[in-house]
């Protein structure tokens, strides 16, 4: 096989693969094992998550309401307060507003009447290739029921967007991706009056 030629920036730097390989696949990620020679100091194995694109949706209320999640995380062993969100990887080529839209059925049941894009930023640029696409859900309303996936053990919660913002200057919502999510969304969501 010959080696991907996919790290334009790391060739132009002087890091070139020499091999590589999948050491595992599953539906949502995949190992990704290289070897490289990078130019005078040496040859390496890099390896890293390869999950794609991914979204994170902070979903709030017409009353001005945040819906949050609290997800229990088998790697962490703990309950985790979250946004819903999903990998697109499993999504056959869907568009990342349509998954932004699954993703809020699935884990709270909810709609949304408008979706913004907001930004988009790395999950963890030296583990993985995810990049997280920010939407801010408008409007949603939470009266389905939610399908959760086989692995997940979702509770929802609806708290005031200040008390969710609160939260996160807290520390208390540790899972960093979801935290940083609300964040970006802060001066929208005061430009609108809910803060």
């Amino acid at each position: 096989m010959n080696p991907p030629d996919d790290k334009p920036e790391g060739a132009r730097i002087g890091w070139r693969v020499l091999a590589s390989r999948q050491a595992f696949e599953s539906p949502v990620n995949r190992m990704r094992v290289d070897q490289l020679d990078i130019r005078g100091r040496g040859r390496i194995q890099y390896s890293y998550l390869e999950r794609g694109e991914s979204v994170i949706i902070v979903p709030v209320t017409a009353d001005g309401r945040m819906a949050l999640i609290r997800q229990y995380r088998y790697p962490v062993d703990a309950f985790c307060y979250e946004l819903p969100a999903g990998c697109c990887r499993d999504t056959s080529g869907a568009g990342l507003e349509e998954v932004a839209r699954k993703e809020l059925r699935e884990e709270i049941g909810g709609t949304a009447g408008s979706l913004e894009p907001v930004t988009w930023y790395y999950s963890s640029s030296s583990l993985s290739d995810e990049v997280c696409h920010i939407f801010l859900a408008l409007d949603v309303r939470v009266d389905q029921d939610a399908a959760p996936e086989p692995g997940e053990h979702i509770e929802t919660l609806l708290v005031p967007v200040a008390e969710a913002l609160a939260l996160v200057r807290r520390g208390e919502m540790r899972t960093g991706t979801c935290a940083l999510a609300i964040l970006h969304c802060e001066e929208r969501l005061r430009a609108r009056g809910l803060l």
